[in-house]
């Protein structure tokens, strides 16, 4: 069993797609290789050393429970007692860099910045300094979808006064920990803090208000992030000389045919996820198929003004520019369909789109929102650069689950290898991409779905008090790709990429564990 276990890792180096030439070619020095996690899905200590309640703290100790496990992240992985471990197994996989967040509620208990919590703040310098000691830079988050309760009290994000309050805490980080970190990301995935928090209501706050709360949401995350991108760079860039940046998550959607129709539903997709928030940061407002698209079925619902808020033309100017490097989170794919709907009578972020999104069956399974599609990063980055130009863009989470205790995870091996592939081929390209992060360190809390579903190439044993991390079999991949610069083995890694004896291969040639 060792035996054919060995065999298994060596050739996965070098598997899986009929028709599709793996790239064989060695990243860049320059390239940075890194591992992700967030403040509240693996620090535990909830309320320990005068940290404040969050929303998500609220979330999971209601009743009912909108968690489908019905667990906490009370103690989760318990990194705010094992921050140093976790740094070493970061440093043991050979990466450049180590993404996490800073719990809001942990530094200003309240949200004001009236009251600093000094042992919040040692805790995040210690973890600071462990990462910076052991060769590692640290890429900070600010805001991790967890707002102090006391702000969400207040209205939450679709109230503008929260602008003000996040500028405020932004000030408070960059004073204190600024002088060792030289890469910020002011918010992490935006869609799910205002679609899934404000609008479906499937995320913390889990309020709904289909197609109001979302986009009041968003005006203001868009302010907040322009007013913390103006301060950092008009007080802090002179003397810390740092760069900030947004993450933005989205699916890559593929048109169902080549027909008109469907392939303006693709893009008009896209813009819908990803443009709602890149476009005003770069160019200063929203996608025009938004603004068309909201405006005529607001109109059609009998509502006086579009439900999309406009900027003003100060506004525009104020917010366009916003963005040192554009953060991407992508896992997986849709097919989409132009949407028949002739009525336009609903009322949600999803029917303003008028597009259907929907798997492919034959699409390998992860978990019940994630198929995997390596093909599909480098269709976005192709599209990113098309769109946006050349702004450097930082993968800032890629990765997958498998369901279970299993260590023997060829799942996540194949789908790093192959997504990798295809960033190299978008790096061929000219595409301007700086670095890759994996998520997930470690297996941690995923939000409404608990601990069902395993990111990490660390297993975290969730029912040990010690919360015992152990390697994963994807470990030995990572580290390779992060030591080597190369997907395949090192004899087969070339400088240049050979079109002859390159290596073919079919998706699942070698059994996953799950």
């Amino acid at each position: 069993m060792h035996l054919q276990r060995h065999l298994i890792v060596g050739l996965l180096f070098y598997s899986p797609i009929l028709g599709y030439e793996l790239n064989r070619k060695k990243f860049p020095d320059e390239f940075r290789i890194g591992v992700a996690t967030s403040a509240y899905q693996i620090e535990g200590g909830w309320n320990e050393d005068g940290k404040g309640e969050n929303i998500w703290d609220r979330a999971v100790h209601s009743s009912p429970s909108p968690i489908f496990d019905q667990t906490t992240a009370d103690i989760a992985c318990d990194s705010y007692h094992k921050y140093k471990e976790d740094v070493q197994l970061a440093k043991d996989l050979g990466v450049d860099h180590y993404r996490f967040s800073i719990s809001w509620s942990r530094i200003l208990p309240t949200g004001f910045a009236n009251h600093i919590n000094e042992a919040g703040v040692n805790y995040y310098k210690n973890l600071i300094k462990e990462i910076r000691d052991n060769g590692l830079e640290p890429l900070v988050t600010i805001y991790h979808w967890d707002l102090p309760q006391p702000l969400q009290d207040a209205g939450g994000w679709p109230n503008e006064y929260v602008v003000e309050k996040f500028q405020e805490y932004a000030e408070v980080v960059f004073t204190l920990f600024g002088n060792d970190v030289k890469h910020w990301i002011t918010i992490n995935e935006p869609k799910q803090v205002c679609q899934e928090g404000y609008g479906a209501g499937i995320k913390a706050p889990f309020l709904q208000s289909h197609g109001h709360a979302e986009y009041l949401c968003t005006h203001n995350v868009i302010k907040a992030h322009a007013r913390v991108w103006h301060m950092y760079n008009n007080v802090f860039r002179p003397k810390q000389k740092g760069r900030v940046g947004i993450v933005i998550d989205t699916i890559w959607m593929e048109p169902a045919s080549d027909s008109k129709a469907d392939i303006a539903a693709s893009e008009r997709q896209l813009q819908f996820m990803f443009g709602w928030f890149a476009n005003p940061i770069l160019n200063g407002d929203y996608p025009w198929q938004m603004k068309k698209y909201i405006a005529e079925r607001s109109a059609i619902q009998g509502f006086s003004r579009s439900r999309l808020p406009e900027f003003t033309k100060e506004e525009i100017e104020y917010i366009k520019g916003t963005a040192d490097f554009l953060g991407v989170n992508f896992y997986t794919s849709n097919m989409v369909k132009e949407k028949n709907d002739s009525k336009r009578m609903e009322v949600s972020w999803e029917a303003d789109a008028e597009a259907i999104r929907y798997h492919k069956n034959e699409w390998v399974y992860s978990t019940s929102w994630l198929r995997v599609t390596p093909w599909g990063i480098g269709k976005l980055m192709r599209w990113l650069k098309k769109t946006y130009g050349d702004v450097p863009i930082w993968i800032t989470e890629n990765g997958v689950a498998n369901a279970g205790d299993t260590l023997d995870d060829e799942i996540r091996i194949n789908y790093y290898r192959d997504h990798l592939s295809h960033v190299r081929d978008a790096l061929d390209d000219g595409i301007n991409i700086i670095g890759y992060t994996a998520w997930s360190l470690m297996d941690n809390f995923e939000w409404q779905t608990g601990y069902v579903d395993r990111f990490g190439l660390y297993y975290v044993d969730f029912n040990s008090p010690n919360r015992t991390r152990i390697p994963k079999k994807s470990v030995r991949f990572f580290k390779h790709f992060a030591v080597s610069k190369c997907i395949v083995n090192i004899t087969q890694c070339t400088q240049e990429l050979e079109v002859d004896n390159v290596i073919r291969y079919i998706y699942n040639s070698v059994p996953l564990s799950n």
